[in-house]
């Protein structure tokens, strides 16, 4: 099937008027654990939405897509945290901490990061959604680089799921169909699957929303709904779960609002938000997937008059030059349409004249979406093997050959006792090499078996084109608080010498 230029415009608006919408709504009641009565907005707007950072960091994740294209990772977006973003809250002030200690994604993700659970990672995965219409297995990919940052696990879960379903919803409008197409992208024995199961088993057995609402928050217990209110205030009718494990239910409670309110955009969203939790980010998440379903005509101008077109940032550094932010949804959606032709490639995306702009390829509907085994067929095994990758592994591409540091667990040292380190490196030629691995340690350290080895690659075109070597380091005479190795890896006979940092911090890790 072809999705038109004009179609996908209107999608896109309605992706992130339903962004600022749900955001606004849910905003005052964020942080706060209970069961609400609300049916619209409870503040005075004067024609413009609050300030949210669930569309603020995308808003700089649409300027690194513009500098860097297909090219977009997660070492570069680590940079643009650095950068641009402001908060040093949860799991945003681990991922930008760790990275400045020189703990790179995705260990950033995960190391001393009490909240890598968390939800600060599904809020932001419309942007690669709408770079990658109709095309989930194109958005899930950047959706893992982003999230990856500042989240580990469930974290990382929720923003793959909601990145498939987003971009699968440009082309179909089935509920239960898009959710299938979101679960075979994620583990399924994931909490945030566990989450969707809760709710769905609550709408069919014919439990109440607000039924729908304990069940899932008895099911996968989170905390976010405490860390606004007085220990004292908080309800008894839901356990207090892990701080900072808090993905999962509020996954569910996004699809409790999509579930019970019955196509109907304004009481989904309310709905969402009347569960209480994270409810800025849960009611946002869903407005924009209605508003992708819907177009931006969908939306009552009920809930669009009293916001407008604009954009307000909260968490944004704008003193810097170098970050451009749309100051409306308008100039938004152009910007991201005269993105997706190279996202997509020539392949998906058929542009046909000036004036008329162009036209998405997308596989036919019903072979994809009809039956769950031919959704689980989306699911390429390249992007598998990334998901369940452990979150102590950093990988490298060095043209001729990729490689990846396997850390085996967080990067704490002690002195005198020995760290197991695994090299693995892939060839990327269709020939064999011969490398040198050479360390460059601190002094005193010692590593084995040596710290020059040579080694042959073989090519995956005649055999296995992966080496692993495992080094066992030990750390002597430590007197500093963190220590930069590197390991250099050459091909005999190519001027490419690959350099991979490694950090270690002498200590132990918190958890």
């Amino acid at each position: 099937m072809k999705l038109s230029l004009s179609e996908y415009r209107s999608k896109l608006m309605g992706c992130w008027i339903g962004k600022n919408i749900g955001g606004t709504l849910g905003a005052p009641f964020e942080c706060k654990r209970g069961v609400f009565d609300f049916d619209f907005y409870t503040q005075d707007l004067n024609g413009e939405p609050l300030p949210n950072d669930d569309l603020d960091l995308q808003l700089v994740w649409l300027n690194v897509a513009e500098k860097y294209g297909r090219g977009v990772n997660a070492r570069i977006l680590g940079e643009y945290w650095l950068s641009y973003i402001v908060p040093n809250w949860g799991e945003y002030g681990a991922g930008k901490n760790n990275m400045r200690q020189g703990i790179v994604p995705p260990l950033s993700g995960y190391v001393d990061n009490v909240f890598r659970d968390s939800n600060g990672a599904f809020i932001r995965s419309e942007i690669w959604a709408c770079l990658a219409p109709g095309n989930p297995d194109i958005a899930v990919n950047y959706a893992w680089e982003d999230a990856i940052v500042d989240h580990s696990h469930e974290g990382v879960y929720a923003e793959v799921f909601f990145a498939a379903i987003e971009s699968a919803a440009f082309v179909e409008s089935d509920r239960n169909k898009l959710i299938e197409i979101g679960l075979s992208y994620i583990p399924t024995d994931s909490g945030v699957a566990k989450g969707v199961a809760s709710a769905m088993d609550a709408y069919t057995s014919g439990l109440t929303w607000q039924e729908a609402r304990i069940k899932v928050l008895t099911d996968v217990p989170g905390s976010f709904g405490i860390l606004g209110m007085d220990p004292r205030d908080l309800p008894n009718d839901i356990p207090v779960g892990k701080m900072g494990y808090d993905a999962p239910s509020n996954v569910g409670i996004t699809i409790i609002g999509w579930l019970y309110g019955e196509g109907d955009f304004g009481n989904s969203i309310c709905i969402a938000n009347n569960c209480g939790e994270d409810t800025d980010c849960t009611a946002a998440t869903l407005g924009s997937i209605l508003g992708i379903i819907g177009g931006a005509q969908s939306i009552p101008s009920k809930w669009t008059d009293p916001i407008g077109d604009s954009i307000k940032t909260v968490c944004l550094n704008l003193g810097d030059q170098g970050l451009r932010i749309p100051k409306t949804v308008t100039e938004l959606t152009e910007r991201i349409i005269r993105l997706t032709p190279s996202f997509l490639g020539s392949t998906l995306c058929d542009v046909v004249t000036a004036a008329e702009g162009y036209t998405i390829e997308v596989k036919d509907g019903e072979q994809l979406f009809s039956q769950p085994q031919q959704v689980n067929a989306w699911l390429s095994r390249s992007f598998a093997d990334k998901l369940q990758m452990s979150p102590f592994r950093v990988a490298y591409d060095f043209v001729i050959f990729a490689a990846a540091v396997d850390y085996g667990e967080e990067p704490f040292v002690q002195e005198g006792v020995s760290k197991t380190i695994k090299l693995i490196v892939d060839n990327q030629l269709f020939m064999q090499q011969w490398l040198q691995v050479k360390w460059h340690l601190p002094a005193n350290w010692s590593i084995t078996p040596g710290l020059q080895v040579g080694t042959s690659l073989e090519n995956y075109h005649c055999n296995i084109g992966r080496t692993e070597l495992v080094f066992t380091i030990t750390p002597n005479d430590m007197q500093e608080s963190r220590y930069d190795l590197i390991v250099e890896i050459t091909a005999q006979g190519r001027p490419t010498k690959g350099l991979i940092p490694l950090v270690f911090i002498n200590g132990v890790p918190k958890r």
